[in-house]
């Protein structure tokens, strides 16, 4: 297993630790009890002699938390039609484990932090869990990515407990086609949430938009008119190959389709906007006399990775150092056998150096092929 190879060099190799056969039981079960008097320890300081760099010259200072594997919608491009397996509850991070692990990836350089799920307003705590991700050293900014179907009452509590930056998802401005692509109906929650936001002040909202040809491409008129009144920035994403989500790169919208869409219901009003800074994922146009603008997140035809500066910690605890790699390295695994911030560090680190240029070493036409976990086991 990838995770407890590297977990076993570290530990064992690196560290000169001997491990025994419960210990290394215990990378394996994750529900064994655990001293949790280590979780709240600050990292050693010298953890933060380093930042997170690969060996590509990436600079890593983003971290994509997932805190749940639920979610209240079944969006047919991140979860299977027959749902998915969920972790039981021991397997999962603790709030303590969770900070503990923030703390780490603060002290090598982390400085953004984005919340996801699952859907992330389905944790009860997700208040506290933001204040305290604000909290943290060199933490800069704490956003969140969420469908919005039950968040509009919580969003002013989230912001005043530090959250900065919105993503919310929206497929459609259809009401039956939003029940058929989420298999739940909620268009009117979604677009309340949007108004919600924008009359509290949240700055950027963007509005996250999958496109599928023969689903909603139809729709990218509709977007941009969307972004008349509202300050808003309506990304058109690419369909993306994910574990059961029924792929095809016949049902893919190329960028440069949805920007010929974009050109033909803006006219002449459609014009680049400035160039993104280090690490954005989407390029950016604006229209003329629009309030808002729209960008274009092309993953598959246009990569960004590059320029990828994204770590990704899921629900359960696995380091992902590529969204479409299926390799994962359990930090979880390795709080619970007794590692240090030192150790962890380490793992980090190791993970990192062996992150491939692109697309976890994979041309875009074969990541389908690939044996990775559904988009929502992974957190967006």
């Amino acid at each position: 297993m990838y995770s407890l190879r590297i977990v076993q060099n570290v530990l064992q190799k690196k560290l000169h630790l001997k491990l025994s056969a419960p210990v290394l039981g215990g990378l394996r079960q994750t529900s064994h009890s655990h001293d949790k008097s280590r979780e709240l320890e600050p990292p050693n300081a010298d953890a933060t002699t380093e930042t997170l760099m690969d060996l590509h010259g990436r600079r890593h200072d983003y971290l994509r938390i997932s805190l749940t594997e639920r979610c209240n919608l079944r969006c047919q491009y991140c979860m299977p039609a027959e749902g998915v397996s969920l972790s039981p509850r021991a397997r999962l991070l603790s709030f303590a484990e969770l900070m503990r692990l923030a703390r780490v990836f603060a002290a090598l350089g982390v400085g953004k932090v984005r919340l996801t799920g699952g859907e992330p307003t389905l944790r009860a705590d997700l208040e506290e869990v933001v204040r305290a991700l604000r909290g943290l050293p060199g933490v800069r900014t704490v956003a969140m990515t969420s469908n919005g179907l039950a968040l509009a009452r919580r969003l002013p509590a989230l912001q005043r407990a530090g959250l900065t930056h919105l993503n919310l998802s929206l497929d459609t401005l259809r009401a039956d086609r939003f029940e058929r692509m989420t298999r739940r109906p909620g268009l009117a929650k979604v677009l309340a949430c949007i108004d919600v936001a924008l009359q509290i002040g949240i700055r950027p909202l963007k509005i996250n938009t999958v496109l599928m040809k023969g689903f909603n491409d139809d729709e990218v008129g509709d977007f941009v008119e969307f972004t008349r009144e509202r300050e808003v920035e309506v990304r058109f994403i690419e369909f993306m190959p994910f574990a059961g989500n029924e792929w095809a790169a016949a049902r893919m919208v190329p960028e440069r389709a949805a920007l010929a869409a974009a050109r033909a219901a803006a006219g002449t009003g459609l014009r680049r906007a400035a160039r993104a800074a280090r690490g954005d994922t989407a390029t950016l146009w604006e229209v003329a006399g629009h309030a808002g603008r729209v960008g274009f997140v092309s993953s598959m035809t246009r990569p960004f990775c590059g320029g990828c500066n994204r770590l990704r910690l899921t629900a359960d605890g696995s380091l992902k150092v590529c969204l479409f790699g299926a390799a994962e390295v359990s930090l979880r695994d390795a709080v619970r056998a007794g590692a240090s911030d030192d150790d962890l560090a380490a793992l980090v680190r190791a993970a990192l150096r062996r992150k491939h240029p692109q697309h976890a070493g994979m041309k875009s036409g074969d990541i389908v092929q690939g044996s990775n976990r559904p988009m929502i086991l992974i957190g967006g």
